[in-house]
């Protein structure tokens, strides 16, 4: 079964590896791309995917899954023609970095918890000759800023820079509030910006000691934020009101019913 299985997988992608070496030749859209032209493009796809992943939609993430895909397997059809890699080392490469990092699974080490894999993990990554130098030289600048401090905080917490109770960051985040107060009273621009980044930052830290990830959680209150004020609005014109002409108290009156009708 599971041989079978391998072999049908192994069709498949030689048949994508095979439209893309067609599309590469003949399709003129896909002959003009290049590393810089695909990028933007890739991120979009990851977006894509990691929507349809919140909304727990099987048919779009295997959907989105194949987009990104497919430009893996671009970026390495134009790294082989430039001479500099090709699918087999992107794999080949990929699995001696995964047989490396999990000496648990393919040697002797012996490891306690996920907490220890992810430990030996972020150590062996720095120990890797061409790998990355540092703990957090890994995290992408591109990264938008909530899932960076995400990823920051994670490297950081992996090889022990962290609190010894969890408990212990809302001591921090009353610290950070207080000084976010401190500077609005003082009205400097600057300096708010920067206490509300320390503020956001400690609350980053807090969800990830309590295994929520701030991401997914601020997108769902995102949604359910879009989810009422579309009832409100829907309802005020079904009242031919116009939003601003209402009361505070009276678009407050709705929002509670919107409230309660998607509980």
């Amino acid at each position: 079964m599971c041989m079978t299985g391998n072999k049908q997988h192994l069709e498949a992608f030689e048949r994508l590896l095979d439209i893309m070496d067609e599309l590469r030749e003949k399709c003129p859209w896909d002959r003009e791309q290049t590393f810089a032209s695909l990028r933007t493009l890739t991120t979009e796809e990851s977006y894509e995917l990691s929507e349809a992943i919140v909304d727990m939609n099987f048919s779009e993430i295997k959907k989105e899954l194949g987009d990104l895909l497919l430009h893996i397997v671009f970026y390495a059809k134009m790294g082989n023609e430039q001479g500099k890699f090709n699918i087999s080392d992107i794999i080949n490469g990929l699995c001696e970095k995964l047989v490396y990092r999990h000496p648990h699974v393919f040697g002797q080490i012996e490891v306690k918890g996920s907490d220890e894999v992810v430990r030996n993990w972020e150590e062996l990554k720095i120990s890797e000759k061409d790998g990355n130098k540092s703990v957090l030289s890994g995290v992408p600048r591109s990264l938008p800023a909530l899932i960076k401090a995400t990823r920051i905080q994670k490297k950081a917490a992996a090889v022990g820079f962290d609190w010894e109770a969890r408990e212990q960051v809302w001591d921090k985040f009353v610290e950070e509030e207080r000084e976010v107060q401190a500077e609005i009273s003082e009205m400097n621009q600057d300096r708010m910006e920067a206490e509300f980044g320390d503020l956001f930052f400690s609350l980053v830290n807090a969800a990830r000691l309590y295994g929520v990830d701030p991401e997914t959680a601020l997108e769902r209150t995102n949604r359910k934020f879009i989810e009422r004020f579309n009832y409100l609005e829907n309802k005020t014109i079904k009242q031919g009101k116009p939003l601003k002409g209402m009361s505070l108290a009276e678009m407050n009156e709705i929002w509670d019913e919107a409230k309660r009708s998607m509980e």
